[in-house]
């Protein structure tokens, strides 16, 4: 059966016979779409030894995508902590030099102190806090995303929603200390935009596009 993909370059196309997505080079619209693992698929002799096969394959690419979504997760976790631990630190240098500009022009309003509250010191710490919070804020969005996807299931305690016991789901056990500051973050956002105000909740959260009571 002829197909439609792009010729003599490298694509990415399911095979027709795993249907695990791999890359392949065509030289004519009827080349078969059958990786090379699943050659010697073809022919209804075979079926049983491609089942088995195929079984395999998916396990092993399973486990694979398994280790690099718990890796996801333990880099989403290490670089939130850097990252709060940056704006704390930000926010007292900015609440320091607020402190020291406020009093000296307290005690000389024609100094020109004001000037000092906004300089370029100031300004830039602003900036970063904000830009670091941003930030944060993107990485809670991925941490929400992953935890859509694994948490316990409703009306079936001990389950995973991917289908798992929880203790054995890597993704649910390496969201759970991170859990409540998710919640946290999660229910200030959900607050932000019931007030119609700018949120960092992902455009799928049900209450993304929330708009405020009428008053």
């Amino acid at each position: 059966m002829p197909h439609a993909y792009e010729l003599h370059v490298e694509v990415t196309a399911p095979c027709l016979c795993c249907r695990a997505p791999r890359a392949f080079v065509f030289a004519s619209p009827t080349d078969q779409v059958v990786c090379a693992a699943c050659v010697n698929h073809l022919g209804s002799e075979k079926a049983e030894r491609r089942d088995l096969q195929h079984v395999a394959m998916w396990a092993d690419l399973y486990a694979d995508q398994r280790i690099n979504h718990e890796a996801e997760v333990e880099g989403l976790r290490a670089t939130i902590a850097g990252d709060t631990s940056t704006i704390a630190g930000l926010r007292a240098q900015v609440a320091g030099l607020t402190a020291v500009a406020a009093d000296e022009f307290a005690a000389s309003p024609a100094s020109g102190v004001r000037g000092l509250v906004e300089t370029e010191v100031l300004t830039r710490s602003a900036r970063s806090v904000e830009l670091l919070q941003r930030r944060i804020d993107r990485l809670m969005a991925a941490l929400w995303r992953i935890d859509a996807l694994h948490h316990d299931k409703s009306g079936s305690p001990g389950t995973c929603t991917c289908g798992k016991l929880l203790v054995a789901c890597g993704e649910s056990r390496a969201l759970e200390p991170e859990r409540q500051a998710l919640r946290d973050w999660e229910g200030k956002n959900v607050a932000l935009a019931r007030d119609g105000k700018r949120h960092a909740l992902p455009p799928e959260h049900p209450q993304s596009a929330q708009k405020p009571p009428r008053r």
